[in-house]
Formats: structure tokens, sequence, C-alpha cells
């Protein structure tokens, strides 16, 4: 025992060890693979947590097809974005965001346009950061500054423009799936620094300057939590179109609420088809960039966005730690039913933890602790399965032992006649069945040397009626026997011994149970069933070793007896066959309560029998 429990805390310490280094190698970023399968399931809670009205901060102004087709051309001109800017002005929005990347110069009149529309109003413009790689690497570098994007160069607007405005890096991060996940908050070059498009337009909006903290952006008092790496976590509150979006033509037409842009964050871009930046996420499959940088402005506005700070991270941490650890522990558990129903139901709580804190604005990891948990799950639980194995093959072999030995009468028998049975006989005979009840799963709790000697002690009860009754066992199947009433020959009373040994065994067996300890008691039960019929004798085996066997329909339905015993809660179930053939000696039954004849139909037989039922006093009582 003490062998066995220094096993199971080893095992626990492993596993422990195993979900340590996933994730640690995890935040170093060597293993991808789980990046995907994150992904995979963030869509899957962000489509369980459904769709949500979001907090009304933010319009979008967009330069959809209707608005193209009457400008008749993409890009816009810059004089007609100039006049929709003024067209929103009037309109007395909060912060007018632009997000257009204008690099590249119009006509004198267009700039010049926009570029007096821009004057005095509170605005940004887009920027672009250029990386080297289509991915954003994290410089191997230490410092605060560390973990920021860090670009080749920046695309600014042009300076006409930039004069009038601020600037933001609209640039957001994907996940491989290539849904935007989060939207970094700095971005840096070797010799600058620049903020975020979304940030830009939050601060500008709030009308304070950010203070950029590890895991957070205060604007006064008012805090945003973020990442580790200053980005800003990003949830999608619906399908394309969930947050107000107003077409550029209805805004130069006159047909807008103006309530619906005035103190409102006005964030301007494309939505024209076939142009543009569209991203897939759970609810679109093309969602307008407007909308990502609109949806992060509104986390930054109403502080709802997903908490993916230092504290979750750790949290992830303890989870992929302690997990394992939990679950190869429930499956050590002795009574390892017990240990599987507690594992299972551990598992589901913890999923479904997970989910409700993702609905709360929690972002704990889902991928990370299903491999830190699985793989050392699964290998204790196959050691495990494999151990049982043994163990249930140990006991069938003991098992099979205690029935390779011929009853006394049949080696008397073939003494006197050594060619007795070489062929098949067909006779009258009864039969008994025995057998008990949750024997098996009892043997996977107890050693191989008690269960011997509870085979010991119940063959020994078994042999003891039976031969007191005139029977002789055909076989001891592990946890049964079948005992037959006309070899080596045939006999005028079998079926009236047959049933006295069937009463014989409940009652002997009953009181053999009542003795054994509680534990064990209240783990079995037992069942006895009794017919009468034709056999067919015969000698089988090879030529080391031959056994005395009966076969045909009357042994199968008196096995099958068995079954009904146990269906209808009795200690014997016996035919109407048998119980005809002893009919005249009704006081065999006196000792305890029958009931019957019951049309039964038994497994595996077409037709139907009679069935008497019968029950000791002492299971009365």
């Amino acid at each position: 025992m003490g062998s066995r429990h220094l096993q199971t805390l080893i095992a626990v310490f492993l596993s422990g060890l195993w979900g340590a280094a996933v994730y640690f190698a995890h935040e170093r970023g060597h293993l991808g693979f789980l990046d995907r399968i994150e992904s995979a399931m963030t869509d899957l809670r962000t489509l369980a947590r459904g769709v949500r009205v979001p907090p009304d901060f933010v319009t979008i102004v967009a330069i959809d097809d209707t608005m193209i087709e009457q400008a008749g051309s993409y890009p816009l001109a810059r004089i007609d974005l100039a006049r929709i800017i003024d067209a929103l002005a009037r309109l007395q929005p909060k912060v007018i965001a632009i997000d257009l990347v204008l690099v590249d110069r119009g006509s004198d009149e267009g700039d010049e346009a926009l570029a007096k529309s821009l004057r005095g109003r509170p605005s940004v413009i887009a920027a672009a950061a250029v990386f080297a790689q289509a991915s954003q690497p994290i410089a191997a570098e230490n410092g605060p500054l560390a973990r920021l994007p860090k670009a080749e160069r920046f695309l600014l607007p042009l300076k006409r423009f930039a004069d009038h405005a601020q600037i933001g890096i609209a640039n957001v991060t994907t996940d491989r799936a290539g849904t935007p996940s989060s939207i970094p908050m700095l971005f840096r070059t070797h010799d600058s620094i620049e903020m975020s498009f979304s940030l830009r337009a939050a601060a500008l909006a709030i009308g304070k300057e950010p203070t950029i903290e590890p895991n957070r952006l205060a604007f006064g008092e008012r805090s945003v939590a973020t990442d580790a790496d200053r980005a800003l976590p990003v949830t999608f509150y619906g399908p394309r179109r969930t947050m107000r979006t107003i077409s550029a033509a209805s805004v130069l037409a006159g047909e807008v609420a103006a309530d619906d842009i005035r103190e409102r964050i006005v964030v301007v871009g494309a939505t024209v088809t076939a142009a543009g930046d569209f991203f897939p996420t759970p609810f679109d499959s093309q969602l307008p960039g407007v909308e990502v940088v609109a949806t992060a402005i509104t986390h930054l506005m109403a502080g709802d966005g997903m908490l993916r700070d230092q504290l979750v991270r750790l949290v992830d941490a303890t989870i992929a730690i302690v997990l394992p650890m939990i679950l190869v522990g429930l499956l050590a558990w002795r009574r390892s039913a017990i240990g599987l129903i507690a594992t299972l139901i551990v598992v589901v709580v913890a999923a479904a933890a997970n989910v409700l804190a993702f609905s709360r604005g929690i972002w704990l990891s889902a991928a990370l602790p299903i491999f830190a948990a699985a793989p050392p799950a699964i290998l204790f639980a196959g050691v495990q399965l494999s151990s049982g194995r043994r163990r249930a093959q140990y006991f069938a072999i003991r098992s099979e032992l205690l029935a390779q030995f011929q009853a006394p009468d049949i080696r008397e028998w073939l003494t006197r006649d050594p060619d007795f049975l070489k062929e098949p006989v067909r006779q009258d005979a009864a039969v008994v069945f025995i057998d008990l009840s949750g024997f098996t799963s009892l043997s996977e709790s107890l050693g191989p040397d008690r269960i011997r000697e509870l085979l010991k002690d119940f063959h020994a009860m078994v042999d003891k009626e039976a031969v007191s009754s005139g029977g002789m066992i055909n076989s001891y199947l592990g946890d049964g026997a079948m005992i037959l009433f006309g070899l080596p020959q045939a006999a005028s009373d079998d079926a009236f011994r047959a049933v006295q040994c069937a009463k014989g065994l409940c009652v002997s067996t009953q009181g053999w149970l009542a003795s054994l300890p509680p534990a064990v008691k209240s783990r079995l039960g037992f069942k006895v069933g009794a017919h009468f019929g034709t056999i067919v004798a015969s000698r089988l085996g090879g030529g080391s070793y031959h056994h005395i066997t009966a076969t045909g329909d009357t042994v199968n339905v008196a096995s099958r007896l068995m079954e009904v015993a146990a269906g209808h809660g009795v200690e014997l179930a016996l035919s109407d066959e048998l119980f005809r053939a002893v009919s005249r000696n009704r006081s065999l039954f006196e000792a305890g309560a029958l009931t019957g004849p019951v049309e039964t139909r038994l497994r595996g037989r077409s037709g139907s029998l009679d069935v008497w039922f019968w029950r000791s006093r002492s299971e009365n009582s």
C-alpha cells in the first residue's frame, strides 16, 4: 500500500511539472499550435456568449458602395472626403477619426479642402506601421518597451493634414486564423514611439492624455486593463453593422439623425466591396477594418474589453499546473469508477467555469489547460487500465484453475468405464445454475489472495449443497457453478433433488453472505436458475485433458433463468417443466414464498415459457 501511494504521489508531481513546462513554453512562443486551438475555442466561446449591444460611444460613417457609386471612383477624392467631414462637423461630434491612410498627394484643390476641413476640429488620422515580416515579432530585448511591436518605419499622413490632426497607428494583431485578437496601444521604430489609432481617438474624446502602465491604461482616474504587451484584447459585439453604421452618402444628403453624431466619436472608414481591409470574426467572415477599430475605441471608452492581464495569466499558470495534478489524483483513487466519474465532473466544471469567465469578460486560456492536463491524464489512465486488465486476467486464471477438476462421481464412473461418453448421449436431466452478482467489480478493489479466499469459501458451500442433494458439479464458472442431476446416469428423483439443491443454495448463500464483512457483503448478491429437460452429455477436450459437459436448450434455459430471477428481484427462478416434475411434493416450497407461473421471454430464445419464483423466509424477513 505504501508503494502504491508513493507511485501515485510521483505521478501527481510529474503531471504538475508537465503543466508548468507547458505553460512556460507557451509563454515563450514555443507552442504555436496552441494558438490555433485557442483561436478556434475563442470563436466558440464568443458565439456561446452571443451578440451584445455595444455601448453608445461610437458611430461609423461608412464609405460604402452607395457613396462610391455617387462619387464615381475609389479611393474617394479628397474633395468628397472634405465635404463629409464638414457635414459631420456641423452635427458637433466629439471626435472625427479618419481610418484612412492619407500618405499620397491628391489634387491641390482636394488636399487644400481636406486640410481646411480638419483645421480647428478634434480629429485623428490613421497611419500605418511597416514590419519586416507579415507577423509582428516581439523583440528579444529587455526593458519596459521590449514587448512593443517594432516596425521598420511608419507611413504617416501628409504633413499638411498632420498639422491639423493627431496621428494614430491603425494596425491590428490577428491570430493564426486572421481574426483580430488584440490591438497594440503603442508601436515603435528604432527611434520613435506612436500611439495606436484607437487610443488616440479615445484620449481625444476623454480629453486626457493616457498614462501607459504595465497591464493598464489610465485616463486620469479612469483605468482600462491591457495585456502584458500593452495590447488591448478585442472581443466583438456581433456581426457586421452591430455597431451603428451610417452611409457617408446619407451624411452628405442630410439624412442623418443629429443625435447619432452629436457628442459621439465618429469613425470614417471604407466598407466598399472588394476594397479596404476585412477580417474574419466569430460572427462574420467579412468584418470591415473600420468596425474593428471602432470596437477597440468602444472598449477604451466603456472599459468593457476582455481582461487578459498579468493576474489572469497567473491564474492560467495555476490551472495548467493544478488541473493535471487533480485529474491524475482522481484517476488514482482506489475506487476507479468513482475516480473516473469525479474526473469527468472536474473536467466539465473547469470547462464551464472557463466559458462563464469568458462571458464575464475574463479571458482565461482554453487551449493551455487542455494540453497541460490531457496527456498526463490519458497516459496515467492507460497505465491504470493496463494494470487492471493484468489483474483481471490473473483472477480469471485463478478461477479457471478452480474449475479444472472433474466431479468425484464422474471420476469414479470413468474409472469403471473408460469409454464413458466417448459418444454423445441424449437423456433427461435437471440443471441448476448459481452465480454471484457484483463479483467482477469487487475483484478490482480486493487483492488476489482475498478473492481466492472468497471463491474458495463459496465453492465449498456450493459443493456441500450439491453433494448433499446428490448432484454433480459440472463446472465452476469462476464466481458461479453449474450442477447436473442426471449424470452419470438418469434417476427418477433428479427433478426433486434439483429443487432441494436450488433451495438449499439460496438459504446457504444467504447465510454465507451475511457472514462476510459489511464492505464486501453490500456489494455481492446472487441468483439461481433451474430447469428440467433433455440434455446432450458428451466428453470434450484435447489429447491431454478431457472434461464432461452437458449442452442443449435445457442448459441454456437454466442459465437464462438466472437473469429472470435477477430481473424480478428473487433468489430462484425455476421453469414450469421442473415445477410440474415435482408438483406432487408441494411441501418442497413450504419453507418460502412461491409465486407464478409467469409467462416470460428469455434472451436469445424465440419462444416463451412459464416461470415460477421462490423466495426464502430469510429474504422475506
